[in-house]
């Protein structure tokens, strides 16, 4: 019960901190924002049992206490040098947009995410895709420039999302390698307009919720757990697979919808060019993820038959409602936007 109580007491200050910063109107409140956010996730990825999970906590302290100081050091600098207008000058903007990404794990700055999400429990691992990224990207949009630096980022995070998932076997690290290359298109969300990017995010969230549910109801922390048939129904594999695909950005599913109006956006404001080579590096993820369905489907090894005794899990109605709104989301909404 205590456990429970405490971790009831740090996800409330980790919350608080995320909206601290993000209503803030200071700079200091934002950096007072993102560091109680930091120090509430500590104590939650910490385990008494798993030594591995105590090593992630500690590599992710000693990053973003790295970060946090890069931006409380660059916003001192700035106030110091350019008391007004700074926005506008690339270096300040580069200064604190460098500290933020390297907050939230975007390439070329992402080395500590994988290892991280590699170690840490299913719970912790959907917290560090999603809600710890809300702060310093909304914090992202008040600096944001068009810039040569904010497009290397973006077309980093694609490639590093792309190539780092290939050889995966870890599924924590894939999902990870997953979220570097969604971020690279959060990011190009956010240089056109804040709410492109919150609608992708909520997507982008509630795909990775249903991934995470299934891996975490399943048991599941690499590759190979998932082609041993005897432990795991048809069913279940062809709902995980479709949830995959959605999450790859798939046209008939959900996830292709946000990627969509980013595409149109970016294409509106003359950025074709980008939004192509974007487009064929997320082809890379979409082929990995598709080379595990097909394989899991396909294959199934047969060593572990005698072991037939294992329950079967069911699925829950729950997850087949979430893996409905993701394979017809895109459906629905396309007829809604047709007949309006």
């Amino acid at each position: 019960m205590t456990n429970n109580s405490t971790k009831l007491l740090f996800l409330s200050t980790l919350m608080m901190g995320t909206i601290l910063s993000i209503s803030s109107n200071s700079w200091f409140g934002v950096w007072m924002g993102l560091e109680i956010n930091l120090l509430s996730l500590i104590p939650l990825l910490t385990s008494n049992k798993n030594m591995m999970m105590n090593e992630s906590s500690i590599k992710y302290f000693i990053v973003q206490a790295m970060a946090s100081t890069m931006l409380l050091f660059s916003i001192l600098m700035i106030q110091m040098k350019y008391p007004t207008g700074w926005e506008t000058q690339i270096i300040p903007s580069m200064m604190i947009s460098s500290s933020l990404l390297l907050k939230i794990g975007a390439a070329p700055f992402h080395f500590w995410f994988p290892e991280v999400m590699g170690a840490s429990s299913w719970n912790n691992c959907l917290m560090l895709m999603t809600w710890q990224k809300i702060a310093p990207m909304m914090v992202l949009s008040y600096c944001i420039q068009l810039s040569v630096f904010i497009w290397t980022i973006i077309i980093f995070s694609i490639i590093i999302g792309a190539m780092g998932g290939l050889n995966q076997t870890s599924l924590r690290q894939l999902l990870a390698y997953s979220s570097i290359s969604h971020l690279g298109w959060m990011i190009s969300s956010l240089t056109v307009s804040e709410t492109i990017w919150e609608l992708y995010f909520i997507i982008y969230s509630l795909l990775s919720l249903i991934m995470v549910l299934l891996f975490k109801q399943m048991n599941l922390f690499f590759m190979n757990q998932i082609y041993s048939a005897s432990n795991m129904k048809t069913e279940i594999k062809f709902m995980m697979f479709l949830s995959l695909l959605s999450l790859g950005g798939l046209p008939p599913f959900l996830g292709f919808l946000p990627k969509w109006i980013v595409m149109q956006s970016l294409m509106e404001n003359n950025m074709t060019t980008i939004m192509t080579i974007m487009v064929v590096l997320t082809t890379i993820t979409l082929y990995y993820y598709m080379r595990i369905s097909f394989s899991a489907l396909i294959m199934s090894y047969t060593e572990n038959s005698w072991s037939m005794n294992l329950n079967q899990q069911k699925s829950s109605m729950i997850l087949s409602l979430t893996v409905m709104i993701s394979t017809m989301g895109l459906i629905s909404t396309s007829t809604l936007v047709s007949l309006y």
